[in-house]
């Protein structure tokens, strides 16, 4: 069963170009960094980033997702000169190789935030951390009147899978509280075009994960686009025994099921598939 739309803010202002979410968007993902947990993502140099960039868009992204600082479970602190080196050689990438590409930066960092829009005209501000990170990131968020990605994380990356991170009442219940509490303040500081991630993979155990995205059509109630990450993540390989190299198949299929449940944008490893899935399930809408 597809999402009806008709009561939900599907329009983001990004760099004063007008994006309508209500047709699924693919968002590469693009990591410019040394540890990420997928091998083949990780892009360590300028040669390898901008061979990176060229496969994206050719095989049909509508957005792309740079990331200076790896996420996953025990990875190394970077400290903010480096983030910004790195993000630099990614953002020349792009605007170099497709300069109207839309341009979304990984950072829980304000002052990443903030760089990256003034100084290279990036157009979201992707926070893992939901502003919990950096207790500045919001009033940046404000001032740059750029959409924002906000997803929920307990902890920090290398915290988030300890067990008193993984307890919830009833997960998605819990999730959708935390958004609720952050619209609210979100709102009241003028930020208008918020984009919700629940966080797969995130201080949340594989049961949990499952359980968000059975219940998925649940965040599309709030009314604001939703962007589903699960590419290749934990939740797959682990409940496949298999490993990330292997877990094209799962994805494809997880994004499937995440786009009949009201996703508006799937950042994924592999675009070719998830474009590919898009165009299956919208061809379904009458």
């Amino acid at each position: 069963m597809l999402i009806d739309n008709r009561n939900r803010k599907l329009t983001i202002n990004a760099g004063g170009k007008l994006i309508d979410l209500s047709r699924p968007q693919v968002m590469g993902i693009l990591n410019v960094t040394p540890d990420s947990f997928y091998d083949n993502s990780r892009c360590p140099d300028a040669i390898a980033v901008a061979q990176r960039v060229e496969e994206l868009v050719a095989d049909g992204a509508d957005m792309i997702d740079i990331g200076g600082y790896s996420s996953r479970p025990g990875c190394d602190d970077v400290c903010i000169d480096e983030e910004k080196r790195r993000l630099a050689i990614g953002l020349d990438a792009i605007h170099r190789i497709s300069p109207n590409m839309i341009v979304s930066v990984d950072t829980f960092r304000a002052e990443v935030a903030q760089w990256s829009v003034e100084e290279y005209g990036a157009h979201i501000i992707n926070d893992i951390s939901g502003g919990e990170m950096d207790n500045k990131m919001y009033d940046t968020i404000a001032r740059l009147q750029v959409p924002y990605v906000m997803m929920h994380m307990r902890g920090t990356p290398n915290t988030m899978m300890q067990e008193q991170y993984l307890q919830y009442e009833d997960v998605t219940a819990d999730v959708l509280q935390y958004f609720a509490a952050k619209i609210d303040r979100l709102s009241l500081m003028g930020i208008n075009d918020i984009i919700l991630d629940p966080g797969f993979g995130f201080s949340k155990t594989i049961d949990d994960n499952y359980r968000l995205m059975r219940h998925l059509d649940e965040f599309t109630r709030i009314g604001l686009p939703l962007l589903v990450g699960i590419s290749r993540k934990s939740m797959i390989y682990k409940l496949l025994e298999t490993t990330p190299a292997e877990s094209l198949n799962g994805t494809t299929a997880l994004n499937v099921l995440a786009l009949m449940g009201g996703a508006n944008i799937l950042r994924v490893h592999d675009v070719k598939q998830a474009v590919e899935a898009v165009k299956i399930v919208t061809a379904t809408i009458p």
